[in-house]
């Protein structure tokens, strides 16, 4: 099986956000680090690369943001951005997951996130505040709203070409169409990895071995078999290669499974979406502007409070939620007063929409109800309540009498022209993953580490139940990535010396 006798201290199987992290990190400490991709190298960095690059990090008063993005503290003088402490983060964790994120990997985050941005910083990342996006303009000051408020430069993209090109220069090889088949266990745990390449399929030594090569979310099968039925259906925001092998491999020699194996991170995008991530135009398809209007059903039916939260605590459901409940599609329905408050990607390229004066002619159009659509419009506008409108905070302007009911930001669809969105969902990633130690060992059945092996990124399970704080997963990839590569590089560096 081996061709040779050369045993790498780290072998890194995935080539994302967290991968590269653990790989840089191990390389500080070890001089042998290899990554396995599985994509081709037109289509590296995982499903990072299609992310927005936004990133939910602790931060204090406006100087303390200049100093996390390097701006001069003048640079943000018409910038209003509320502090953010470590124990909201943690609280926000706990929050969207209805307190079932394991607590020591809900502190471990929250509390590595600001000392892992730092290190990103030192190794050439550059970020700036995420606006454009949920900001709102308040008198004088755009407000930044939910939390994730900086971005990597150039997004997703930039950080993947960034974390990359920091990669070649430390001599770290990453050897693309490379996909990991299985691991190899010996008398000491995990000792290497089975991967197959155009050249074959062969094995590959190491004294230790770091899973993190994604999720389910792009392989049907497994999505139709642990999310539901539907989920076959739905598209894929990121990477076609997050087929859930890492999850299997780790299972087949024992693993422990944990965590939401049957939740996700889902949105709402555009019914005529690409199968699988856009890599041209980036992450135009997705359509969380839901606030600011209704949502309906074929049937012309509202089916959830599209004011429940802010932005940042809805969005990564409402895919669910389209499944769910509207049976794989819905509209999206917007009036004059609110359609240039929509985020950019309502008006990007290859936007699906109906636009006009007469609502009966979008319901024709998107083959909605037009009866119960104009029934629903008229109970929705009878309902809602009396109170000021704020989009930048929670204003409890909402609907009374009618179920669903929205919570906040009610306010009538009443003047033309109106516009619909059809959209169905996307999934971005899975909630389940395998069970981890504080270092990121892998666990067994047992809650005992496998030795050798080591997991982070959406291999690692327990993070996220039901829901996601926006912004958090390049986070949670960042920190358990240096924790893994530190782990990792631990173990080499001890088998070395004991050699």
């Amino acid at each position: 099986m081996f061709p040779n006798e050369t045993v790498h201290d780290v072998i890194v199987i995935g080539g994302g956000n967290a991968g590269l992290c653990a790989a840089l990190r191990a390389r500080e400490m070890v001089a042998d680090v290899v990554i396995v991709e599985k994509a081709p190298e037109l289509k590296k960095g995982g499903n990072s690369f299609f992310t927005g690059g936004r990133m939910r990090v602790p931060h204090g008063e406006i100087d303390d943001v200049a100093n996390l993005i390097g701006a001069d503290v003048g640079e943000l003088e018409n910038i209003d951005i509320e502090p953010y402490p470590q124990e909201q983060f943690h609280q926000d964790l706990q929050r969207a997951s209805r307190f079932r994120c394991d607590e020591a990997l809900a502190k471990l985050i929250s509390a590595r996130a600001r000392p892992g941005v730092e290190w990103l910083k030192s190794v050439g990342a550059r970020f700036e505040l995420a606006l454009g996006h949920d900001d709102i303009r308040s008198g004088s000051k755009t407000k930044l709203i939910g939390g994730d408020d900086i971005q990597h430069y150039e997004g997703g993209p930039g950080l993947v070409a960034n974390l990359v090109a920091r990669a070649a220069a430390s001599g770290i090889r990453l050897h693309y169409q490379t996909a990991a088949t299985r691991l190899l266990l010996g008398p000491g745990g995990v000792e290497g990895v089975v991967v197959r390449s155009p050249r074959g399929e062969t094995g590959l030594r190491a004294r230790a071995v770091i899973l993190a090569c994604g999720g389910f979310e792009a392989s049907p099968h497994l999505r139709n078999a642990y999310l539901g039925p539907g989920w076959d259906l739905a598209k894929v925001r990121g990477t076609e290669f997050n087929t859930g092998d890492g999850l299997m491999m780790a299972i087949d020699i024992g693993a422990r499974p944990f965590g939401h194996w049957g939740g996700c991170h889902s949105v709402a995008a555009d019914y005529f979406a690409p199968e699988f991530g856009d890599r041209v135009h980036g992450d135009i398809a997705e359509r969380v502007s839901f606030r600011f209007g209704i949502t309906v059903d074929r049937g012309g039916r509202r089916y959830f409070d599209e004011g429940a939260d802010l932005r940042a605590f809805t969005y990564a459901i409402s895919g669910r939620n389209i499944i769910e409940s509207a049976d794989g599609f819905a509209v999206q329905i917007v009036d004059a007063k609110t359609v240039d408050m929509l985020r950019s990607t309502y008006r990007s390229h290859n936007v699906t929409k109906v636009v006009s004066d007469d609502l009966r002619v979008i319901a024709t159009e998107l083959d909605v109800d037009a009866d119960n659509l104009a029934a629903t419009i008229e109970e929705f506008n009878n309902a809602i309540q009396d109170g000021e409108l704020d989009f930048a905070r929670l204003d409890g302007k909402s609907t009374t009498g009618i179920a669903p009911r929205k919570s906040n930001w009610a306010l009538p669809i009443d003047t033309p022209p109106y516009t619909g969105f059809p959209v169905a969902p996307a999934i971005t990633f899975t909630f389940g993953g395998v069970k981890t130690s504080p270092r990121a060992e892998v666990l067994d059945q047992e809650d005992k580490p496998i030795p050798g092996l080591y997991a982070a990124g959406e291999m690692v399970g327990g993070i996220y139940y039901h829901n996601y704080p926006g912004g958090s997963g390049l986070v949670s990839g960042l920190v358990l990535g240096l924790v893994a590569g530190e782990s990792a590089a631990d173990r080499a560096r001890g088998l070395t010396e004991a050699a």
